[in-house]
């Protein structure tokens, strides 16, 4: 981007300045200690030979050898300030490289985080944008219509409260994304029981649950991590929302939670059509979506490519990881690590 070569030039130039700055300081600090010491050397020699003894006639030998020491000051004076010139141009060639290096270095994160917000806006635009255009298109078409009966109109209004549902969607996702960019609010950091979070976040879909006739499984016991409730709870809601989406009817989704090392193991475990290996390492991208239907038993499932993205950036908040393990046609696992407050025995398993 134009931008940032700008940037980087003005930076490099600023580096460039304090380099040669400290160098020409360097060298003038080199010049006077070295030609001082030159300069003590010649008077000593000089005050030497003027106490000595000269025969008569031979005084214009004592001035020559003086001179001559005079003019070996001279020419010692000036190849240290070639040598001196010669290492500032030095130091100007190198340094400039390293000052291109360090803008470069220096500016990498604000370049890359531009570019992330350009694609954000750009994929974000795109997003609210087909809704927008498939609600205009039908508008259009009913409106091109001389008469338009009841059932189409209600047909029409009934699409369009879909369109608006998913516009909805993504703008609360955005508004998600937009709020854990400032982080956690400290006031919020407690000590919080991983069996609360997993309590909070069925809840939060126990109708789905309910609708999809699914078998939820939970080993947990008193293990506690420390964060903030809310955002945990809506890190294991996400998750366990993708687990309920992509798998089938009347199957098990388990979520389980050991301590070890002082790290909390969170884990949701889901049956459902897996996650292709060339996804994974995209599928915590904002706006990425895997291609979920790759059975014919699956039902393809729309998104906006946001959820995984917020538990992502939940995690982080957290000090802590996650990833996934999956085989296409056998289920998806994504396991979270996080910093533990405490631990205890597990619990024996318990069905919900």
């Amino acid at each position: 981007m134009r931008l940032i070569e700008s940037a980087v030039f003005r930076l490099t130039l600023w580096y460039l300045a304090i380099i040669m700055v400290l160098s020409l300081i360097f060298s003038l600090e080199l010049y006077r200690v070295s030609f001082g010491q030159m300069e003590a050397n010649y008077r000593h020699q000089q005050a030497a030979i003027e106490h000595l003894p000269v025969p008569l006639g031979l005084e214009s030998s004592r001035d020559t050898y003086i001179q001559a020491l005079s003019d070996q000051l001279d020419d010692a004076r000036r190849s240290l300030l070639w040598r001196l010139a010669g290492l500032n141009v030095l130091t100007l060639i190198l340094g400039g490289g390293a000052a291109y290096f360090l803008a470069r270095r220096t500016l990498e994160p604000i370049e890359t985080a531009m570019e992330a917000q350009g694609r954000f806006t750009a994929d974000a635009s795109h997003e609210l944008r087909t809704p927008l255009t498939a609600m205009r298109s039908e508008i259009e078409v009913a409106l091109r219509a001389k008469h338009l009966a009841t059932g189409d109109a209600r047909a029409l209004l009934s699409s369009n409260l879909e369109e608006i549902a998913k516009l909805e969607s993504l703008s609360a996702g955005l508004l998600r994304l937009a709020r854990s960019e400032n982080g956690i609010d400290p006031s919020a950091v407690t000590a919080v029981p991983v069996r609360q979070i997993f309590e909070g976040a069925i809840d939060r879909h126990q109708a789905k649950i309910s609708e999809r006739h699914a078998q939820l499984e939970v080993v947990c016991g008193d293990e506690t991590v420390e964060g903030d409730a809310a955002s945990l709870t809506e890190l294991i809601a996400i998750l366990l929302d993708n687990a309920l989406k992509y798998s089938p009817p009347k199957t098990t989704v388990t979520l389980t939670c050991v301590s070890s090392n002082n790290l909390v193991r969170l884990s949701v475990t889901d049956q459902g059509a897996g996650i292709n290996a060339s996804d994974i390492p995209h599928i915590f991208e904002r706006f990425y979506r895997a291609d979920r239907s790759r059975t014919k038993d699956t039902e393809k499932v729309g998104g906006y490519g946001l959820g995984l993205s917020i538990a992502k950036r939940i995690v982080d908040l957290h000090q802590g990881t996650i990833a996934a393990d999956s085989t296409p046609g056998k289920g998806t696992t994504f396991k979270i690590k996080l910093p533990a407050v405490q631990s205890t025995a597990k619990h024996p398993l318990f069905r919900v």
